[in-house]
């Protein structure tokens, strides 16, 4: 039986409209995924910090926010950021994290970065 023109229009239609439904589904799906995948990393960097330097668990939001800027986020934290980055050269961080928990080399001072008081 020979479908009339108007039958293939409709047909296609119905077509595009499965596919625009099954590209919502996938968008949906990957950007659940990559919630999933923030959550996940954001839970295990941040009880691998406290792990590590137990004493910011009482800070409040603020001392916390002073504690890395004057701690990490300044130059020296940077270029330590930077190198341990070119390092992994594309491999998953968490991986590298795993085998070499000690990537960046202790601050010795002598390069012009903050140095810590105490």
């Amino acid at each position: 039986m020979a479908k009339t023109t108007l039958e293939k229009i409709e047909a296609k239609q119905e077509e595009i409209q499965q596919k625009q439904r099954e590209e919502k589904q996938l968008r949906k799906k990957y950007n659940e995924e990559q919630r999933k995948a923030r959550t996940r990393r954001l839970c295990n960097r941040h009880g691998l910090f406290e792990k590590m330097l137990p004493d910011t668990i009482d800070l409040t939001d603020e001392q916390f926010k002073t504690f890395l800027e004057k701690a990490v986020a300044n130059d020296f934290g940077r270029r330590t950021l930077a190198n341990i980055a070119k390092q992994g050269g594309g491999e998953s961080n968490t991986a590298k994290t795993k085998t070499s928990p000690q990537a960046a080399p202790a601050h010795s001072g002598s390069d012009g970065g903050e140095q810590k008081e105490g």
